[in-house]
């Protein structure tokens, strides 16, 4: 959340060579947040990269899901949101675009089944402009800090 709320202040200020000014003060940039690798040890839960990468190796063709509705594309992360307790990262990016990172909801570690979708969670999807999405990249970063990248076509097929 931290991250967004930087980007949202980036976006409103001029960039300097060494800083961001915000018309009075100059503000040197924050390095990009780095990420930890977390224990890998199988609760059952389904909380850890050692738990949810096999499943989602076998599911890659569920991870997204381009539905056209009410004049837009609808871009789906859903299958992913519900293993993201084994995440630490999502980045998407769209028709050869640079990904960007797209916020995961936290796990519900206090709850019998802690990757559920629950309404407080938001919306696992954006919209776009309808026609619009041709080519989906997805970057995963796992809890262990392996990565892993799938293309698909706006079938949600895996093209790679």
């Amino acid at each position: 959340m931290f991250d967004l709320i930087l980007a949202v202040l980036a976006a409103s200020v001029q960039s300097t060579g060494d800083g961001v000014s915000t018309g009075s003060v100059s503000v040197p940039l924050a390095p990009e947040a780095s990420l930890a690798a977390e224990p890998q040890v199988p609760t059952g839960q389904f909380t850890t990269a050692v738990e949810v990468k096999p499943i989602l190796a076998m599911t890659r063709g569920n991870w997204i899901s381009v539905r056209e509705f009410d004049g837009q594309d609808l871009l789906y992360v859903t299958h992913l949101w519900a293993w993201r307790c084994g995440l630490v990262q999502i980045k998407v990016g769209l028709n050869g675009a640079a990904p960007e990172i797209w916020p995961l909801p936290e796990c519900h570690l206090d709850q019998g089944a802690p990757n559920a979708v629950t309404d407080g969670d938001g919306l696992p999807y954006r919209s776009f402009e309808l026609g619009s999405i041709n080519q989906i990249e997805v970057q995963l970063t796992y809890d262990d800090l392996s990565e892993e990248t799938v293309t698909f076509n706006r079938m949600g097929q895996p093209l790679n």
